[in-house]
């Protein structure tokens, strides 16, 4: 049975993300990069149906610059056995970048398709709905539970209202929840080995698929700064500070 497994190079969660002066965009230079925390949790359960003999091949592949080999490596480092990465420096949309994967799964012909059910600097959660519905796959979002058995899986999602089970034919597409595991570290040995499995570098042309986005960012703000909180005496000053100050009551 064979995964793939698509991930993003995004600014690690912990720095703090600073626009740039001509707010043109959110300002890389010199900014730690990691593997989108979604996409670890993908990459673990991956590995994990494989520790389980239920998978023997997983292949992780991302969209981005000649850079997103880093996080390729480190895909592989985690127990991926290849990688794929299709080299451009556009700014790749949801629905192009699903475009890709669609004509990399004609192409691999996975069983299926784990990747994060969103990315923390997009947060658009679209990738992987947009695949299922080009491909013709079954898909189970947002997984907090995923088990695969006779030629199914069985995802088990959180929705609003607690949690939903749905069993779908393979192949089929599911995007990890936070829930879904906890992702390892990779280890000093695994990742020296990690530097000598095949990644193929393809680019949108070989693909078929054209990254030109159809939308422009006119401008990017960081969130407007707020004011110190204060500790009021009592009940009766809370109220007098949100009529008169606050104006909200």
């Amino acid at each position: 049975m064979k995964v793939l497994v698509p991930i993003k190079r995004v600014v690690d969660y912990n720095v703090k993300v600073r626009v740039k002066a001509d707010h043109s965009g959110v300002d890389l230079a010199n900014v730690k990069m990691a593997m989108n925390p979604f996409c670890e949790i993908a990459v673990e359960e991956a590995v994990r149906l494989k520790e389980k003999g239920v998978v023997t091949e997983i292949i992780a592949v991302t969209i981005g610059s000649k850079a997103a080999q880093e996080q390729l490596r480190t895909a592989m480092a985690l127990g991926a056995d290849r990688s794929i990465l299709v080299e451009t420096d556009e700014d790749a949309q949801p629905l192009a970048i699903a475009k890709a994967l669609k004509a990399l799964v004609e192409k691999e012909s996975p069983d299926l398709v784990i990747l994060g059910k969103q990315a923390i600097d997009g947060d658009n959660s679209q990738t992987g709905q947009m695949l299922a519905a080009l491909t013709g796959m079954g898909q189970g979002t947002f997984a907090s539970e995923v088990n695969v058995a006779d030629g199914k899986v069985k995802v088990t999602r959180e929705v609003d209202g607690g949690l939903q089970t749905v069993e779908l034919s393979l192949p089929a597409v599911v995007t990890t929840d936070l829930r879904l595991n906890e992702p390892r570290y990779a280890s000093l040995p695994n990742i020296m080995k990690a530097k000598k499995k095949p990644l193929d570098v393809v680019t949108p042309a070989d693909l078929g698929v054209s990254f030109a986005s159809s939308t422009k960012t006119l401008k990017v703000e960081p969130p407007a700064e707020r004011s110190a909180g204060i500790k009021v005496a009592s009940v009766e000053e809370l109220v007098e500070k949100l009529k008169n100050e606050a104006k909200v009551i």
